[in-house]
């Protein structure tokens, strides 16, 4: 299994359960869940071995026109991906097709950074681009991503950073 469909197949887990109060029921669907720091939640692959942190949206505002809106999306998850030897790679899934040729806005406390779009996904522009955006989220509270739809509905996502770091630290631990 490639570690996109990995990642989709925790997300639909994740989704269904939340992160809380569902780690048990979690545990007995996926073997891969290492830990949980607060917020955040850890996994880990033995082939290809891969490393993630990851976490879904504590508010999500969805509007048009300026207007709220109900619509319905897929999972919403922000994730930091490890391998052996690799830095930290983070990615957005915003439970939708992102508009064409559009960008993720992300927001960590006053500090902002653009995640480039390609279907229902957003990545930083490289490496360097994530050692920077890690070392915002290891020091902030909260991650806000700001994205629009190819429908047009404007989406903003707010994180919780409680228990990033420790999250990150175990990830990358499990990938050496």
């Amino acid at each position: 299994m490639t570690s996109w469909m990995t990642r989709a197949s925790c997300a639909a887990v994740i989704s269904l359960i939340g992160f809380g109060a569902g780690s048990a029921a979690f545990a007995q669907e996926s073997t891969n869940r290492v830990a949980t720091m607060t917020d955040w939640s850890v996994f880990a692959e033995k082939n290809p071995k891969e490393c993630w942190g990851v976490s879904s949206p504590k508010e999500s505002v969805n509007s048009k026109d300026g207007q709220p809106v109900s619509v319905r999306r897929g999972d919403i998850l922000l994730f930091v991906t490890f391998r052996p030897g690799a830095k930290g790679e983070v990615s957005f899934s915003g439970g939708y097709p992102f508009a064409g040729g559009s960008t993720v806005k992300m927001n960590v406390d006053g500090t902002s950074f653009d995640l480039f779009t390609d279907g229902e996904w957003a990545w930083s522009g490289g490496a360097e681009d994530d050692s920077a955006i890690l070392t915002a989220l290891k020091k902030g509270t909260t991650a806000v991503l700001t994205a629009r739809s190819g429908k047009g509905t404007q989406t903003q996502d707010t994180f919780s950073l409680r228990g990033f770091t420790a999250a990150m630290d175990e990830a990358a631990k499990q990938c050496n």
